[in-house]
């Protein structure tokens, strides 16, 4: 049985980072786990996978739900799993020793992620003017 198996390599043993941990909009009793200073505005699994697979960790995404996530929309879907030690014990990366490190480090670089960065630069704004007008189109007919 692969569930009960002491190899930390396994991918049953990965640890899991479910977005409501580093939720900002979340309480404590809702699922949050680290304080809301540190937390982002709604990340998702694709974020999570981007950061810590920039960072070299071995990660991969499942589609499971958060039990206390009441909103059952795709973007609160999913489930990232990391692995934090290897086959002989030993961390993978020094800078993860623990599964809040790894929380830590993904709400802090969250913000940096490209797509996060753009919505707020001046590049992307002439694009959601183009998009505005577009609407108003809509509106008119």
């Amino acid at each position: 049985m692969a569930h009960l198996t002491e190899n930390p390599a396994d991918k049953e043993r990965f640890i899991c980072v479910y977005p409501v941990y580093i939720n900002s909009k979340k309480t404590l009793a809702e699922g949050r786990r680290i304080p809301t200073e540190k937390a982002v505005e709604n990340p998702s699994c694709a974020e999570i996978r981007d950061v810590l697979t920039a960072a070299g960790m071995n990660v991969y995404v499942e589609n499971k739900m958060h039990p206390r996530e009441w909103n059952r929309d795709v973007q609160f879907r999913g489930r990232v799993r990391v692995q934090l030690k290897q086959t002989d014990g030993s961390l993978c990366q020094d800078k993860f020793r623990s599964r809040k490190d790894v929380m830590f480090y993904v709400a802090e670089m969250i913000p940096k992620l490209k797509t996060r960065t753009q919505k707020s630069g001046g590049s992307d704004s002439s694009a959601q003017q183009g998009d505005g007008g577009k609407k108003s189109k809509k509106k008119k007919k």
